[in-house]
């Protein structure tokens, strides 16, 4: 790769990293975007130069993963970063125009997230009651957490305690792009913090501010989280396709909508950045319409 290409890509990652604030995972998915397609340039195309490619050569790379089985929504992300890149490189003017004003993003069918029905929710609260040891106590904080919040797996692992507000019963989030939300919990969510910042404090002399530790009182981290939460998933929810934080993500998100929350105030509490992102979450509430309709309407 040319040496102002290499340059380019660490720069604008750099500018991901620093400036947008994305995290590690986002800024791999754009760096392996990026190399890829312009592997494939150099292969298929001979191409080295920025200014030398063109919309032919983006189309080109499409067709050639869309042949080899990439999914519309991959396609689609990938597109995404290119824009991005090409947008930077305008802006830090290394070019002058992007190749990509005349790229259509493929339409991709809209898959309904899983969610938990709320009856089979106050099952699994339910069971949760047994905490006699530390790895139950965790999935305990966590399946209660990421239902009764909707918070992202990155967002929980890294709260601390400052960010718990005991008094007025919420909690601060820092979110994507360092954008702050507060979300209200319940008097039963605090004392559960409560107790669990005592235990650990008890368990583990001088830990750290972070919020959820391991066993070994070490901040949690990522797959731990996420490995407790499918494994107790895996058990109680066993008729579940997925099995994983963001389920209870949704399940949070759609039972709010189910009960007649206002679309916007969904929004600002899962921390979306437009309303669009949202909406997949009044799709059972039009299904209990349609129901209640066929079931009510003489001509139905």
């Amino acid at each position: 790769m040319p040496e102002l290409t290499q340059t380019s890509i660490e720069s604008f990652l750099g500018y991901l990293k620093f400036q947008k604030r994305y995290s590690p995972h986002t800024i791999r998915s754009y760096h392996d975007d990026l190399v890829q397609f312009f592997d494939y340039l150099q292969i298929r195309f001979d191409e080295n130069l920025l200014s030398g490619i063109n919309h032919n050569h983006v189309r080109s790379w499409l067709a050639f993963l869309k042949e080899k089985g990439i999914t519309s929504k991959t396609i689609n992300r990938k597109i995404s970063s290119l824009k991005s890149f090409f947008k930077y490189l305008i802006k830090t003017e290394v070019l002058q125009q992007t190749p990509m004003n005349k790229i259509i993003t493929p339409k991709i069918s809209k898959r309904l997230p899983d969610f938990i029905k709320v009856e089979e929710a106050n099952k699994l609260t339910e069971s949760l009651k047994n905490t006699e040891n530390w790895k139950n106590l965790n999935t305990k904080m966590l399946i209660m957490l990421f239902y009764n919040t909707g918070v992202r797996l990155s967002e929980l692992i890294n709260l601390n305690e400052r960010q718990i507000d005991f008094h007025k019963r919420q909690i601060k989030v820092l979110g994507k792009g360092n954008k702050e939300r507060i979300i209200p919990v319940s008097g039963e969510i605090i004392r559960m913090i409560k107790d669990y910042i005592q235990y650990k404090k008890k368990e583990f002399e001088g830990s750290d501010n972070s919020l959820l530790v391991t066993e070994k009182g070490k901040k949690m981290y990522p797959k731990y989280a996420y490995l407790i939460v499918k494994s107790f998933l895996s058990i109680e929810m066993k008729t579940l396709e997925k099995k994983s934080p963001h389920v209870l993500r949704h399940s949070f998100a759609t039972h709010l909508s189910n009960n007649g929350a206002d679309l916007n105030a969904i929004k600002e509490l899962l921390g979306h950045s437009s309303l669009a992102a949202t909406q997949v979450y009044t799709h059972n509430t039009i299904e209990k319409l349609k129901n209640v309709y066929r079931r009510a309407h003489p001509k139905a």
